[in-house]
């Protein structure tokens, strides 16, 4: 049976903005640790405000999940896929939301501001503690981590429907038209 129905529209390009912005954000991360040249500081100034962004977006996106109505998985997809399906989603939420709030507390922690264009400043969410920062940072890394291979997963699952099953699931979000 063919799944029918799409995604509101604001969630498909939020979906599909916050996508790229993640996979990006992951990338930058990777390079900006891995770095002492002196795009380090490039890859820093993009990293913060961009982790801003994605904060704001899941918020935005979580509001609209809770008020716009969804499309029901096909009734093909097993019961355990589908409980499967729902755990990856809210688990993704819940990395979404909470990888930004680790790395603003992380540089809280550490006396570091941060700023977004020219002086607007962030108040800390944290006092400076070495303690608190020595928890952070590598909670931020394996969150990070945890965030990749969900979405890795999230991507092979979703380029399963669109190319395997063909059942609509991915066209729900896509909002492409099926033929």
């Amino acid at each position: 049976m063919k799944h029918v129905g799409y995604f509101h529209p604001a969630l498909r390009v939020i979906h599909w903005l916050m996508a790229a912005a993640i996979v990006a954000m992951l990338f930058i991360g990777v390079a900006m640790v891995a770095t002492v040249s002196s795009l380090h500081s490039l890859l820093v100034t993009i990293h913060k405000p961009l982790g801003l962004m994605i904060l704001v977006l899941v918020v935005v996106r979580l509001w609209l999940r809770f008020t716009t109505v969804t499309p029901a998985l096909p009734s093909s997809i097993p019961a355990w896929q589908r409980g499967m399906a729902h755990l990856s989603h809210w688990a993704l939420y819940a990395m979404m939301l909470i990888q930004p709030l680790i790395g603003w507390a992380m540089l809280s922690a550490a006396g570091v501001p941060i700023a977004l264009g020219g002086k607007w400043l962030l108040p800390p969410i944290l006092p400076v503690n070495n303690d608190w920062y020595a928890i952070l940072r590598p909670l931020h890394t394996l969150v990070a981590l945890m965030l990749f291979i969900t979405v890795l997963l999230h991507l092979a699952a979703a380029l399963f429907h669109a190319l395997v099953l063909r059942d609509g699931v991915f066209a729900s979000m896509s909002g492409s038209r099926r033929r």
